[in-house]
């Protein structure tokens, strides 16, 4: 499947791709910066989309590029061959949910954290709960590795994405 690009109204250039016959990704950037990861599954991705215009602009080729590059760190993630991303990231969320998901990028590749450990690393060891939920709502997962924090049983927990879906992301990381 080809790449599908469009810009919408909130100036968010987007690009879809089939990672696999049962899912597709979807990234999004405001040009200078990834501020979503979504999967989908691959007939939602496969909708028609339209080039609009500005994509011949200088603006809108450097969102192109900085996707095609996320999608590119993406691939060697999943092949193994990256352990670190090195991409611009700007999620939006509120002041703690942003402390959370910096929080969860010090978590290295291959490694997990448990809700409590994010909570007392972002320096409110009561808030696990409310860690929860800021992690459930990290608008780039995988960029923003929240697929590494676990229960402090050692269980998985949720995922935003599916649960089956963190499982193989841990098993990963962990080859």
């Amino acid at each position: 499947m080809s790449p599908i690009f469009w810009k919408n109204e909130m100036n968010t250039t987007t690009l879809t791709r089939r990672h696999s016959r049962r899912l597709s990704i979807r990234i999004s950037g405001d040009g200078t910066s990834i501020t979503r990861l979504e999967f989908l599954p691959p007939r939602l991705a496969a909708s028609p989309c339209e080039v609009q215009p500005g994509f011949g602009t200088s603006q809108g080729e450097a969102a192109k590029r900085l996707l095609l590059e996320a999608f590119a760190q993406l691939e060697a993630y999943f092949a193994g061959e990256l352990r670190q991303f090195s991409l611009p990231l700007a999620p939006v969320g509120t002041d703690f949910e942003q402390s959370v998901w910096a929080a969860l990028c010090q978590v290295p590749f291959g490694e997990t954290a448990s809700y409590r450990d994010i909570a007392e690393a972002v320096g409110r060891p009561l808030a696990v709960r409310a860690v929860g939920n800021a992690n459930g709502k990290n608008p780039i997962p995988i960029f923003i590795p929240c697929h590494r924090i676990i229960r402090s049983d050692g269980t998985p927990g949720g995922y935003s994405c599916g649960i089956e879906i963190k499982k193989k992301l841990l098993r990963l990381e962990s080859r």
